[in-house]
């Protein structure tokens, strides 16, 4: 099976393996064709972020890093009625595209954007009473910053809630022990942190650039 390549497994996956909107199709067709649209969600991840979400029955959701609101768009999809997905960006110039595409399908009134620094925000959220409020949050944001957002975010999610970290092989850095750039220190030092945290189940999984599903024990 060698003739297979990476690129082709990758489009079958898109073609056969995931279910995509139309509103999704555009979406990330207008973000892929921007200077910075490698950083968007591909079609499996942002469906597998929403089967997580409706396994767990989840009603509030965290997003740490949202840029053009495709996996935000995935989740609130997912979410009932009353659910509420809080995302954290600090860009209005992404987010702007992401509500276009939030309103036209009609889940904007699922979604509420906090723009500014995402560490600020969730400190807010505590202040105003979002102890354990949060049933799942995903994390895919500046790298130096993913221990501040996992402390945070631990303290927000309930008992049992979900927390989604992307890009934890960034660009397999992280095995390279030459490799010791400040990003990839952080991760680095993150992922030995996560596997030792007794306050938490976990799985760091070679999927997209490495996915860590961590769940809170208490």
């Amino acid at each position: 099976m060698q003739h297979i390549t990476q690129d082709q497994i990758r489009a079958y996956v898109v073609e056969v393996g995931t279910r995509q909107t139309e509103i999704q199709k555009r979406l990330r067709a207008e973000t892929l064709a921007l200077p910075n649209g490698h950083m968007a969600t591909t079609p499996a991840a942002g469906q597998l972020l929403a089967l997580l979400a409706r396994t767990i029955s989840a009603r509030r959701v965290l997003e740490v890093g949202t840029f053009t609101g495709y996996s935000a768009l995935s989740v609130a999809a997912v979410l009932p009625e009353d659910g509420e997905l809080v995302a954290c960006d600090n860009s209005p110039a992404w987010t702007a595209i992401a509500r276009r595409y939030w309103e036209e399908a009609g889940l904007a009134q699922r979604i509420t954007l906090k723009l500014g620094d995402a560490t600020e925000t969730l400190r807010l959220l505590l202040a105003e009473g979002g102890e354990a409020s949060f049933d799942f949050a995903t994390i895919d944001a500046d790298k130096a910053n993913y221990d501040t957002y996992y402390e945070l975010c631990l303290r927000l999610v309930r008992p049992g809630g979900l927390i989604v970290f992307d890009n934890m092989f960034w660009g397999r850095s992280v095995a390279d022990p030459e490799d010791n750039a400040t990003d990839t220190l952080a991760l680095r030092c993150l992922n030995l942190k996560i596997r030792d945290d007794a306050r938490v189940d976990m799985s760091l999984i070679p999927f997209g650039d490495g996915t860590t599903f961590v769940r809170r024990r208490t």
